[in-house]
C-alpha cells in the first residue's frame, strides 16, 4: 500500500512577506484617486501658455506679491544690466557701450532698459521676443504678436508649430509674426508676415526637450497665489467689518426707548456721540456688537502660504514679502547664496545666450559692413571678435565690508580682474581709471591729502 500524504503541512508557514520591487509614485489605490497626469508636456506646454500668461497678466497688475515678485527676478537678473567685456579687441566694448544708449528702436530706454523689460516679459508670460531692426536697433514685440494659432505640416519635414517655423532637421528658420499689437483701440490686421529667424530675438527659458514657446514663470502657483489673494481680501472686509461698532436696543413698549435718530421702518437708526449719556427706561435694554478678530491661525496659516508661494516662483520667501521678522544673518545669507546660483545660472543659460550674445554679434557685423577701423580682419574670422565675456551686476551681501575685503583678496590673489570687478559694479574700468587719474592729480595741484588709500601711479617717462 503506498503511504498516504498528509493534506497539511506539519511546517509553519513564514510570517515575511513576498517582496516587490515598485514605484509608490506609480501605484494605484484611492490616495491617487483624482491626481491628475501629464502624458507629454509639450503638448500640455502649447495648451496651457496662453492661459496661464492672462491669468498672470491679470495678477500681476492686481497683486502686491505677484508684482513684487516679478521686480525680484527682474532686480536680480539684470539689475543696471549685463554688460559685455572683449578681451581681444577691448576698444569695441567701449565702442558697443556708446551705442547702447540708441538700441531701443522705440527710444524709451536703453539696452539695459530693453534687457529688464525682456526678462519682465519672459517671466510673466513666459518668453519675450524682439526683432532686430534694418537700423541696427532692437524692437520689443508683444508675445502674443506671434502667432500661436498657427500651426500647419508645410511638406518637406517642415512644419510650423504655435507660429514658429521648423525646418526639417529641428532648426527654427522663421516666425509668422502679426503685423498689429492685439488690443490695439481700432482695427488691426492679424495678418502675419514671415520673419527669418536672425532677425528675431526669442528668450524664453528651457524647461523640456523640445519645448517651443515658454511658459509663465508663475504657472506652479497661478491657483495658490489667486486662493490666497482671495483669502486677504476676505480678511480685509473681515477687519472692516470688525471696525463697525454697532449697538442694538430692545425696547419692550416699542417707543424706541427715548434715542433720537432716523426711523426707517420699522427700525430707528440712533447715532451716539462720544460722552452721551442716555437713561433706559424699565424693561429696556441695549447689547453691542461682538464682530470676530483674526486668530493668530488665520495669520499663520497665510504665511504658510506666503512662503509655498515664494518657493513656487523660485524666490526668497522675505524678498517677496520683505518681512524681516523672522530672519537672521544666517538664515538670510543661506537663502540668498541658493537663490544667487540658480540666478547666475538663469543669466548665463538663458539671458546671455538667447538675447545679449545675438545682439552683440548682430552690432559687430554692421560695424565691419560701415568700415570700423577695428574690423579688418572680422570677414576672415569672426570669432576673435564674438568671443566677448558678459559681466553680471555684482550682488551686495549682508555684510558690505566683508564682501569689499573678499573682493579685494580676489583680485590681489589672481582670482578676478579690476576689470570684472568694476563691470559687476556698472562701470566701464577705462573711464573709472581716467576719473581715479584725474581725481589724484586735481588733489596733488591743490595739495590736498586724504586718509583712504589711493591707487600708485606707474611713471612710465615723463610724469603725468
Amino acid at each position: 500500500m503506498r503511504a498516504s500524504v498528509p493534506l497539511i503541512s506539519a511546517k509553519p508557514l513564514s510570517a515575511t512577506p513576498v517582496a516587490r520591487r515598485f514605484y509608490e509614485g506609480a501605484g494605484a489605490g484611492r490616495r491617487w484617486h483624482g491626481v491628475p497626469e501629464m502624458a507629454s508636456a509639450v503638448s500640455a506646454q502649447i495648451a496651457a501658455a496662453p492661459i496661464l500668461a492672462r491669468r498672470a497678466r491679470a495678477l500681476v497688475a492686481n497683486n502686491a506679491h505677484a508684482n513684487s515678485g516679478v521686480e525680484a527676478w527682474v532686480s536680480a537678473l539684470v539689475g543696471t544690466g549685463l554688460k559685455v567685456q572683449s578681451g581681444n579687441h577691448p576698444a569695441l566694448a567701449v565702442a558697443f557701450e556708446g551705442w547702447t544708449d540708441y538700441a531701443d528702436a522705440d527710444r524709451l530706454t536703453d539696452f539695459y532698459g530693453l534687457q529688464a523689460a525682456a526678462v519682465r516679459s519672459m517671466v510673466i508670460n513666459g518668453e519675450a521676443f524682439a526683432l532686430l531692426t534694418e537700423y541696427g536697433e532692437i524692437r520689443l514685440i508683444d508675445p502674443e504678436q506671434v502667432d500661436r494659432s498657427l500651426s500647419r505640416d508645410i511638406g518637406g519635414g517642415a512644419r510650423i508649430v504655435n507660429g514658429v517655423e521648423f525646418a526639417s532637421d529641428g532648426r527654427r528658420i522663421a516666425y509668422h509674426i502679426r503685423q498689429d499689437t492685439p488690443g490695439l483701440p481700432f482695427a488691426i490686421s492679424y495678418e502675419t508676415i514671415r520673419v527669418p529667424a536672425a532677425q528675431v530675438l526669442h528668450l524664453f527659458r528651457p524647461l523640456t526637450a523640445g519645448q517651443v514657446r515658454g511658459v509663465s514663470w508663475f504657472a506652479p502657483i497661478l491657483l495658490r497665489l489667486a486662493d490666497y489673494d482671495a483669502a486677504i481680501d476676505a480678511q480685509l472686509v473681515r477687519q472692516k467689518i470688525s471696525a463697525m461698532f454697532a449697538g442694538f436696543v430692545t425696547d419692550a413698549k416699542g417707543e424706541a426707548g427715548g434715542f433720537d435718530g432716523t426711523v426707517k421702518e420699522p427700525v430707528l437708526q440712533a447715532e451716539f456721540e462720544p460722552g452721551t449719556l442716555s437713561v433706559l427706561g424699565p424693561g429696556q435694554d441695549i447689547r453691542f456688537s461682538e464682530p470676530a478678530t483674526i486668530g493668530a491661525e488665520a495669520i499663520g496659516f497665510l504665511k504658510i502660504a506666503r512662503s509655498e508661494i515664494a518657493a513656487g516662483l523660485g524666490i526668497p520667501n522675505h524678498v517677496l514679502s520683505g518681512d524681516l521678522s523672522d530672519a537672521n544673518y544666517g538664515s538670510l545669507r543661506a537663502g540668498l547664496i541658493e537663490w544667487r546660483r540658480r540666478v547666475e545660472a538663469i543669466q548665463h543659460g538663458v539671458i546671455v545666450f538667447q538675447l545679449c550674445r545675438p545682439v552683440w554679434q548682430h552690432w559687430l557685423l554692421r560695424r565691419a559692413l560701415s568700415g570700423g577701423p577695428e574690423m579688418g580682419s572680422f570677414f576672415r574670422d569672426p570669432r576673435p571678435f564674438e568671443n566677448a565675456s558678459w559681466i553680471t551686476p555684482r550682488f551686495d551681501w549682508i555684510d558690505p565690508l566683508k564682501d569689499a575685503e573678499a573682493e579685494i583678496a580676489a583680485i590681489g590673489a589672481g582670482l578676478m580682474s579690476r576689470r570684472q570687478a568694476v563691470a559687476a559694479r556698472g562701470y566701464d574700468v577705462e573711464k573709472l581709471d581716467e576719473e581715479i587719474a584725474a581725481d589724484n592729480r586735481r588733489a596733488a595741484a591743490l595739495g590736498l591729502s586724504f586718509n583712504a588709500a589711493r591707487p600708485r601711479q606707474v611713471e612710465t617717462g615723463a610724469a603725468a
